[in-house]
């Protein structure tokens, strides 16, 4: 059985990027390499092993173009409104809260942030299949 480790975004600036995963989720940098021409930081708490590995390519100077694919990393929080509220105070960029409720019978409360680099974070109420 595979177990899944980590996912990987490019980032522009890692400080940048790691001062808002802290800010937004506490992570913390886990482990850090650093090669001539990249750097990987490796981001997670004490809620999970999985982690978020952040990749800089340090001749990178232009945004990366995230394309129109819909991926996205996404966390479970105690609750939706808190976390928004939270994050709306700091100035981060929230999307509305939404109960996604078809058929009537709700499956989740979300909100999408976007993080520096504009990668999307949809942020979970914890219940249901996200326990």
């Amino acid at each position: 059985m595979a177990k899944m480790v980590h996912s990987c975004i490019r980032v522009l600036d890692d400080v940048r990027s790691i001062a808002w995963y802290k800010a937004a989720f506490d992570l913390d940098v886990a482990d850090q390499l650093d090669f001539p021409s990249f750097r990987l930081t490796y981001l997670s708490n004490a809620a999970t092993g999985f982690e978020l590995e952040l990749t800089v390519n340090k001749d990178r100077t232009a945004p990366y173009d995230l394309g129109d694919g819909y991926g996205h990393l996404a966390v479970v929080v105690d609750s939706a409104d808190a976390q928004h509220a939270a994050m709306a105070s700091q100035g981060m960029e929230v999307g509305d809260v939404i109960d996604f409720a078809p058929g009537g019978e709700l499956v989740a409360r979300f909100f999408f942030a976007t993080d520096p680099d504009g990668y999307k974070i949809e942020v979970i109420q914890k219940g249901g299949r996200f326990a």
